[in-house]
């Protein structure tokens, strides 16, 4: 029987756990209540994107909160450490949108940055505390496994898989030519929304093929909907925002989802504004346990932000040039294409960017059992581009290459700077048992951070069962896993 809060409280080990998350609460209110008062005290189109992004990013951060301490909730310590590392993420992206637009000083912000300095200690304590007290328990699990949880992977009945436009029912059809419940995806998600307690358990959107020119939204509190399409190359939902033309990272995404247990299937995500518009995101996740199979994500530079929380993509194909899976999530792609675009004359290309920078954080990008190779437009030229694995987005960037084929185009270096020696003996960056002409770690950086893995025992944290606890929510989708290394 999975344990409460109300539960953990009255145990004298964890009374100061939950004092913690009270007062991370209380300092994540004052931040929200200053970001939505100065949303009308500093007008200006750029300003109120990033005051609007700040009041997405703590209202979703407040839910999670609210869960970590209510009497009714029953969660694991992995749950405990995702949910706190999403808020810790929320808050950062809150403070790098504001700084993408210029509102980093000012009487203004000065009370603000006060409790921001409060929320981001509070929030330290916490996850210290929870991960201690998992890395102390016996079964390195602070409570047990939730009622009706599966633990043995299975491929069988999963209903991601299993649905076929031809023999099963969706709750919204979307189509261009009019044959469907609605002509654009933006319908069919309102149309969900306005359903409220009424919505279905799982939500599937089917979205027949064409190409969807729309930013799209899965705010917070639509849960567990799921999306379709006919193929990645025949369902393509598009746009060009980017930060140059006014977007911050966070709000420039074609496609973004908040909502907890999304899943999606043979769609493409895209971002069309070109590697000369510099941030520019095709899709962002901040969903806890979100499923990607057989999905195109395009574009440039920041195409895939994983934002946060628990993600698994398989069979995807991701294209990009400059830090192109980047973010906060725990989040590992397996038997994935990642294809290297042609950058800009004077640009390397980075693959990740990974944006850890709490120790005790559960989060890193993990590829597993996949392809790195050069885009068809850049084939022909790759020699004249250095490409990168990946640079140290945040102090404790952490990022996994395991079992992948590594095309010749991988620097022998492997891995770059963010800016001088910044983060190369707090990173951690692994490779384990990877192939191709790219795979030779004999010229790899020295960095103390950098670590060449020598056995399953030492790449086994960053599988699918260890790293997101994949075993005991991915099986519902029917979408094939490997569990272990």
């Amino acid at each position: 029987m999975a344990i409460a809060a109300t539960s953990i409280a009255s145990l004298p080990e964890l009374n100061t756990t939950i004092a913690t998350l009270q007062l991370a609460r209380t300092n994540l209110l004052k931040a929200s209540n200053w970001t939505h008062e100065s949303s009308t005290q500093l007008p200006g189109y750029v300003a109120s994107l990033a005051f609007r992004d700040c009041d997405k990013l703590y209202d979703e951060s407040e839910t999670r909160l609210s869960r970590l301490v209510s009497a009714e909730i029953t969660y694991t310590a992995d749950d405990a450490l995702t949910w706190l590392s999403g808020v810790l993420a929320n808050h950062r992206t809150c403070l790098e949108g504001l700084a993408e637009k210029g509102l980093v000083e000012g009487p203004q912000l000065a009370q603000y940055f006060v409790h921001s300095q409060k929320l981001k200690a509070s929030l330290g304590e916490a996850l210290a505390s929870y991960s201690n007290k998992k890395e102390t328990s016996k079964e390195k699990r602070l409570m047990p496994r939730r009622p009706g949880q599966k633990s043995n992977p299975s491929t069988n009945g999963g209903v991601l898989v299993s649905w076929n436009p031809a023999t099963s029912k969706a709750d919204f059809v979307v189509a261009m030519d009019g044959s469907g419940t609605h002509k654009t995806i933006n319908d069919a998600v309102s149309a969900l929304a306005r359903m409220g307690h009424g919505r279905p358990q799982r939500a599937i959107i089917y979205v027949k093929s064409g190409v969807y020119n729309e930013k799209v939204e899965i705010e917070g509190n639509l849960r567990n909907v799921m999306f379709v399409g006919d193929g990645m190359s025949k369902t393509i939902v598009t746009s060009n925002r980017n930060v140059p033309d006014g977007a911050t990272t966070l709000s420039s995404a074609t496609f973004g989802v908040s909502g907890d247990g999304f899943w999606a299937r043979d769609i493409t995500f895209e971002n069309t504004a070109g590697p000369q518009k510099h941030q520019a995101v095709a899709l962002r996740v901040s969903s806890d346990q979100a499923v990607f199979y057989r999905c195109g994500i395009r574009g440039y530079q920041d195409t895939l932000y994983a934002h946060s929380l628990r993600q698994f993509y398989r069979d995807c194909h991701i294209y990009g040039t400059i830090d192109f899976i980047f973010g906060d999530a725990p989040a590992v792609l397996q038997s994935c294409d990642i294809f290297v675009r042609r950058p800009m004359a004077h640009q390397a290309n980075m693959i990740t960017a990974q944006g850890r920078d709490n120790p005790n954080e559960n989060t890193g990008i993990s590829i597993h059992n996949s392809r790195v190779r050069a885009a068809h437009e850049f084939e022909s030229v790759k020699s004249s581009f250095r490409t990168y694995l990946g640079r140290p987005w945040k102090k404790y960037s952490r990022t996994v290459f395991l079992k992948t084929d590594l095309d010749g185009l991988v620097d022998p270096k492997g891995w770059t700077e963010w800016r001088g020696d910044f983060a190369v003996k707090t990173l951690f960056y692994g490779e384990y048992m990877n192939t191709g002409r790219g795979a030779s770690t004999a010229r790899r950086v020295s960095w103390p951070g950098f670590h060449v893995l020598n056995s399953p025992q030492q790449a086994s944290p960053f599988t699918v069962g260890s790293f997101i606890q994949g075993g005991s929510w991915i099986p519902d989708t029917g979408v094939p896993f490997t569990l272990g290394v």
